[in-house]
């Protein structure tokens, strides 16, 4: 790798383990308000020591002081919902913003902006700023989300761009993982923010040397600065070389295909509600959506309630991030998408299912938590999965929802190794689906043994 692609890899992957400490910060607050606020007596923003955790201190407030946490407890579970509602937000106008202004200026925006929403809580907690905050955060989070996996992917050469989408998520399950302590050791609302907040502060600094997109730049015809990309060294060089050489390609392909078009109604508005009336486009939006809807259910309901389980919402934290490594190994798996697909939707449902069933007998929490954390472990993976899947079938331009999915996935064709499809004529040449066999599932590990995974 050439020293400018290291240096957005590794500055990415510490920009994804920041943004891990706020995306859960709800729980982690719910965690300190439950061990220090005297419910009976929470109108006077009393602290109290607790002796069953590690969080005994005594800290006293007056009646209407405005460094008091414990006499708005209520409003603190609306902060889980508008952050939700700011992810929301943040995916509607994300990639349109990164598109026009470039990815680098939404991203250093998005993580400044990161920053200041987990101090200022910790300076001035007050209900509604904390709220509007909150929201605020989701909306960073998906700009930051947007614009990383943008830079990594499109500093990546083509064979192995499966490994820069699998390296993020690694990275988020590690700040998963290290924000657990963190907060353990902040026995204080202020205390919390401040450590969850700090260290990105610090290393605030580092992100403002991470290169623009080179097909961006391409497309802006911003060559003066590809030129200074270039002479940074003649590693850079080549490595900017085999990358624009990948783009421009693409660009050629598209601009060629769009031109034989009569007319090209691919990129008007009639054009774009005439390829969703088409049935294969019309079928595979209805199962992607469906997919979508099932896998979000599944992992944020159980991460953002991983503290239901009967287990220490620290301890929980810290081997929920765990659960969530092994994607970086997802690009080894020679199966295809639908198979693997199918399989991880599966074996989610039924682990979540058989967690909920042993929840019911009031079986031991370990073993609980650890078939939940099985079942978001699986959803991880199918989350990799359909993204790719989701960019393959179509043009360029909860317990039952994921085994529900899983059959789903039979009405879609393997995708893996085939042409990116560039119009609805594309999509109809695509392989039809058929019923799978253990055969197929062998003949698909071994079709590539030998070289990267492409698509």
């Amino acid at each position: 790798m050439s020293p400018l692609q290291l240096s957005v890899y590794w500055r990415l992957s510490l920009i994804f383990i920041f943004t891990s400490f706020l995306f859960f910060l709800d729980i982690f607050t719910a965690a300190i308000v439950t061990a220090t606020c005297r419910h009976g007596n929470t109108s006077h923003g009393t602290l109290v020591p607790n002796s069953g955790t590690n969080q005994s201190w005594p800290e006293r407030t007056k009646r209407g002081n405005q460094d008091s946490v414990c006499s708005w407890t209520d409003w603190l579970s609306y902060g889980q919902t508008l952050f939700m509602v700011g992810l929301l937000l943040g995916s509607l106008f994300g990639g349109a913003i990164c598109d026009r202004f470039g990815k680098r200026p939404v991203l250093l925006l998005g993580v400044c902006m990161h920053t200041m929403c987990g101090l200022v809580p910790a300076v001035l907690p007050q209900p509604l700023l904390f709220l509007a905050v909150r929201c605020l955060t989701g909306i960073c989070c998906c700009f930051i989300n947007i614009c990383s996996f943008s830079l990594a992917v499109e500093w990546t050469r083509p064979a192995a761009r499966l490994w820069s989408s699998a390296l993020l998520p690694f990275c988020f399950s590690l700040g998963m993982m290290g924000g657990a302590p963190l907060a353990w050791l902040s026995p204080t609302w202020r205390q919390l923010h401040l450590s969850l907040s700090l260290p990105q502060l610090i290393c605030l600094p580092l992100f403002f040397s991470i290169p623009e997109s080179p097909q961006w730049l391409l497309l802006k015809q911003r060559t003066d600065v590809l030129d200074v990309y270039r002479s940074n060294s003649p590693a850079d060089e080549q490595c900017l070389d085999v990358l624009l050489e990948s783009a421009w390609s693409d660009l050629q392909k598209t601009t060629a295909g769009h031109t034989q078009e009569e007319p090209p109604a691919g990129h008007t508005p009639n054009g774009i509600i005439h390829q969703l009336r088409h049935p294969t486009i019309l079928l595979r939006l209805t199962i992607m959506s469906y997919l979508s809807v099932a896998t979000a259910l599944t992992y944020y309901g159980i991460c953002m309630n991983i503290g239901s389980f009967g287990v220490g919402v620290y301890s929980a934290q810290f081997f929920s991030g765990i659960t969530e490594t092994p994607c970086l190994l997802v690009p080894l798996v020679r199966l295809g998408r639908r198979p693997m697909s199918m399989l991880s939707l599966f074996l989610s449902g039924a682990a979540c299912f058989l967690s909920f069933l042993l929840s019911r007998y009031n079986c031991e929490p370990v073993l609980v938590m650890s078939l939940a954390l099985l079942g978001k472990l699986c959803i991880g993976a199918a989350i990799f999965i359909s993204i790719l899947y989701s960019i393959e079938l179509f043009p360029t331009v909860v317990s039952s929802g994921p085994i529900i999915g899983c059959g789903l996935c039979v009405l879609l064709p393997e995708t893996s190794g085939v042409t990116l499809p560039d119009s609805i004529e594309d999509c109809d040449r695509q392989p039809r689906p058929r019923p799978l066999s253990i055969v197929d599932l062998w003949r698909t590990r071994n079709k590539f043994p030998d070289r990267e995974d492409t698509s």
